[in-house]
């Protein structure tokens, strides 16, 4: 029996496009397809012609020369201390400079405001290309401003204070473990959820070699009891395996594998320097991994040489992309990094097998949407999830002749082609703007303020041209 002769069901919006994307359990893409939505969920997916008979809309989005797509997840990125001074530090400065020497200088003279500004200016790149969902890397100092921030803009995020307790420089870091310890306590009662659910606290942690084991104890004890996630950078260069093998003995997953601190709740940064015995446990533990290719490529990780992300993605870890920070890839755009992913392990291992457009896709997507712990409602077009949808403009140079979606998607376009964005159902970038804040106030502030940070830093003026 069909629906012909019932009146049509009256919901909020219906988003139509050329092709729907879904990442549903078949991978279906619907050509002439529409998604529709009640309040921030998505009710039904299908054929554009079967949705307009069944649903009445009070608002339509979306038409023939669009490609709808669900919202991408970051990985891991920075949301405070590198968007407000993106491209200060010189790329041509080997990991233990370009942290030392310029990023923690950098991220030390920012205030509150200015940390506000960072969130949401990398909050917006990443709408405007795209991505609807990020895990932050952790706010340098002033939590509570940037999620202010957050909120005002739309974006769905999980945030947390940058928390170490074994360096004892730059003083403005410096934490004691009762101290480091308290600073997770207190984020992850406090800010447990904000905006419906859409900014929520982790407990996040620096990682490398910066954290005593009571701390990473701790770290994981709040995760489980908060019943959130544990994220922390490891081994991007040889500095962490090295470190931990001089102090334990060991290699540091093998370590915190050893002390029960791995499971699904982990999403680990930039694993680049792992053992093959470090990826077996990361495999048995569940974690997931963000992959940073742009940062590899320009700190000079070796990650074509050395890195293992294939392997991994063979022993069924999770990889997901992140973009990291604005002094390392110089941009929050999603799909650049997806498009890198697809690429690097095709020339490195001479092998055109290796991540396909649709598995680079999924990463970006569904494997980014798991590593959120946010698993069956993010990261797809399908009934149930939340309505985090994205609108690629095809009158574009870039997506003519569209022939195949997914090719386009990975190796042609990137977020310059983004239309419109909605994330819970609710429109925060149209026609390429975000509709949530003043963007121009906005791209004023950040450039007084990057400007005022640079010089209270300290820091010379490394640009290798001439300003006349």
């Amino acid at each position: 029996m069909t629906d012909t002769n019932k009146e049509p069901i009256p919901i909020d919006v219906l988003v139509s496009g050329w092709y729907v994307v879904t990442m549903n359990e078949s991978r279906d893409i619907i050509h002439r397809g529409s998604v529709a939505i009640q309040a921030d969920k998505i009710i039904d997916v299908g054929k554009t012609v079967d949705l307009e008979r069944r649903y009445a809309p009070k608002q339509r989005i979306g038409g023939d020369r669009f490609v709808v797509t669900p919202g991408m997840t970051n990985s891991h990125i920075h949301i405070t201390g590198e968007p407000i001074t993106r491209g200060y530090v010189p790329d041509d400065t080997p990991f233990e400079e370009n942290v030392y020497q310029w990023l923690c200088p950098l991220y030390a003279v920012a205030d509150a405001a200015e940390e506000k500004v960072s969130g949401q200016l990398a909050s917006i790149e990443m709408l405007r290309s795209g991505t609807t969902s990020f895990l932050e890397a952790g706010t340098i100092n002033f939590l509570d401003d940037v999620i202010e921030g957050l909120v005002d803009v739309g974006i769905r995020g999980r945030v947390g204070k940058w928390v170490w307790d074994l360096p004892p420089e730059p003083s403005v870091y410096r934490q004691t473990t009762d101290e480091a310890i308290g600073n997770l306590e207190r984020q992850l009662s406090e800010h447990k959820s904000h905006a419906d659910g859409r900014i929520g606290a982790w407990s996040i942690v620096v990682g490398h070699t910066t954290c005593s084991s009571p701390l990473w104890t701790a770290a994981k004890a709040l995760a489980v009891e908060h019943d959130t996630g544990l994220g922390f950078h490891m081994s991007p260069a040889k500095a962490d395996p090295d470190g931990f093998t001089e102090e334990f003995g060991q290699r540091p997953i093998e370590r915190l594998f050893e002390e029960e601190i791995l499971d699904s709740r982990c999403a680990i940064t930039h694993c680049v320097h792992m053992s093959d015995h470090e990826i077996d446990l990361m495999a048995q533990a569940g974690v997931s991994v963000a992959h940073c290719p742009t940062t590899a490529l320009k700190v000079s990780y070796g990650v074509t040489q050395i890195g293992k992300f294939p392997e991994m993605a063979q022993h069924g870890i999770n990889v997901g992309i992140g973009t990291d920070g604005n002094n390392a890839s110089n941009y929050s755009d999603l799909m650049r990094a997806t498009y890198l992913v697809a690429g690097l392990f095709k020339d490195a291992r001479t092998d055109p097998q290796m991540f396909p457009a649709e598995i680079a896709y999924e990463m970006a997507t569904l494997n980014g949407a798991k590593a959120l712990q946010m698993e069956g409602e993010i990261g797809a077009l399908r009934p149930g999830y939340k309505a985090d949808i994205v609108l690629h403009d095809t009158d574009r140079p870039e997506w003519r002749p569209l022939l195949n979606v997914m090719n386009q998607l990975v190796w042609s376009a990137d977020g310059r082609g983004v239309h419109t964005v909605l994330v819970d159902g609710k429109v925060v970038v149209e026609a390429g703007r975000c509709q949530t804040i003043d963007e121009e106030k906005l791209w004023h502030d950040a450039q007084q303020m990057g400007e005022a940070i640079t010089a209270r830093s300290g820091l010379p003026d490394k640009a290798k041209f001439p300003t006349i």
